[in-house]
């Protein structure tokens, strides 16, 4: 089955967008099928650096069909202005290259405004989100109030629901000042207007996808955000609010699990974070400072630095548990390339005792220490390399270290930020034929 998923294995930032944009040059639909503008996926195109939050990166290969799954929740203005963008370079955005479920739920001004509340100084639980309403609309729709993409489409059934969501709402946005109260007459009229312009492109995007899969097209399922921010499996309440593993596409693409064919995860060949949360192989020091401004780790999304820190094993090995990784791709090894030593950790040390599976606890976690091994660097630069036989041997040595560990084959390795700064190991994996 030519199906092919592509997960974050770490704390998101991984690299992923380059990645498919790779895969998706022989891919006929990718699928975004979780999160919302909360996330972002970086490209070059042309020499411009691209960030897209919403629209799946495979929209820049002009063959390629892009869906936003129901399972993603939808800020229809930050849509808009990605098509913009994306059109001011030319590239194409329609109905014949982007689709968008008519399942999918919108997220409001108002799940911004109560997402900023929760964040400001003062709240006893201070997540570091990004503070654009993504968690206010994933509890609109557990709690099942939420507005969905076909809603837009009905102005009267928009105002009903607008009208049932202030009032379960109503304690709370009382609290925001007076001139920050949004109002049900211009809410209504404003997304009733999106809903006019997107209305070409919602459609119920099961059925599309269903028959594509069954039919032998090549299908790429586009994660968005990484394993450890996973609202089961991840650092818990330090997560986003929706399922970023493998698993996720059956649910937010409306496809059943026969019908995935592998799962690659994407790892850097150190470790990142943003936002809150626990993270042992943290540093805060000049070498974390090295790690950042060389990896250029700021955010796509909000341009906050990331905290940097080196390879951890413990918890990659288990995000490939619970993925089910037929293979991994190793990002920014070129990052590695001015370190004399490199240290990854193989296990925690906590009150004495050693830790070799992920707590499920993050306070647990907190209180956990790296145990590192330490590997030879190999200081000369990688960028330019396009075959694995060219790697110095060190890099060589790195990546196969790497892969006996956590038991997963290294399908391909990037070595720079472009889309063809790529090693690949494995062509299997870029030919769909797995």
């Amino acid at each position: 089955m030519p199906s092919l998923v592509v997960v974050g294995a770490q704390w998101g930032d991984e690299g992923k967008g380059r990645i498919v944009d790779l895969l998706s040059k022989r891919a006929d639909i990718v699928v975004r099928f979780q999160g919302g503008c909360n996330a972002g996926h970086t490209l070059i195109v042309d020499e411009h650096r691209l960030a897209l939050h919403l629209i799946p990166a495979g929209i820049v290969h002009p063959h390629t069909l892009c869906i936003i799954g129901n399972g993603v929740v939808i800020d229809p203005q930050a849509l808009l202005e990605e098509m913009e963008r994306l059109r001011a370079l030319q590239i194409e955005v329609s109905p014949k290259r982007l689709l968008i479920s008519d399942r999918a739920h919108v997220t409001f001004t108002y799940h911004r405004l109560l997402d900023a509340a929760r964040e400001a100084t003062g709240s006893k639980l201070k997540l570091g989100t990004t503070q654009r309403g993504i968690g206010p609309t994933y509890v609109d729709k557990v709690e099942r109030v939420g507005i969905r993409m076909i809603d837009l489409l009905d102005g009267d059934r928009l105002r009903q629901k607008l009208e049932i969501n202030f009032e379960q709402k109503a304690h709370l946005l009382s609290r925001l000042p007076e001139d920050e109260r949004p109002c049900i007459e211009e809410l209504c009229e404003r997304y009733f207007e999106y809903g006019k312009i997107l209305a070409p492109f919602i459609c119920d995007t099961t059925l599309i996808l269903n028959e594509a899969l069954r039919s032998g097209l090549n299908v790429l399922f586009e994660g968005a955000q990484g394993a450890g921010l996973d609202v089961d499996f991840g650092t818990f309440p330090f997560v986003t609010s929706s399922n970023t593993i493998s698993g996720a596409v059956c649910i937010g693409a409306g496809v059943p699990p026969k019908l995935i064919g592998a799962v690659i995860g994407v790892a850097k060949a150190y470790t990142t974070r943003v936002g809150s949360g626990p993270f042992p192989t943290e540093l805060k020091d000049e070498v974390g400072d090295k790690l950042r401004e060389i990896g250029m780790e700021y955010g796509a999304t909000t341009g906050r630095p990331r905290r940097c820190g080196w390879l951890d094993l413990v918890q990659l090995k288990f995000a490939a548990r619970i993925n089910g990784f037929d293979a991994l791709v190793l990002t920014k090894l070129d990052v590695l390339d001015q370190f004399e030593e490199i240290k990854v950790c193989v296990a925690y040390e906590r009150n004495g005792e050693l830790i070799t599976e992920f707590p499920s606890s993050s306070e647990v976690l907190s209180e956990c220490k790296p145990v590192y091994e330490t590997l030879e660097g190999w200081v000369q630069q990688t960028r330019h390399i396009r075959s694995y036989e060219e790697l110095p041997r060190n890099a060589q040595r790195f990546v196969e270290w790497v892969s006996q560990r956590l038991n997963v084959p290294i399908g391909l390795i990037s070595v720079g930020p472009k889309c063809d700064d790529v090693i690949v190991l494995d062509e299997r994996w870029v030919n769909y034929k797995f």
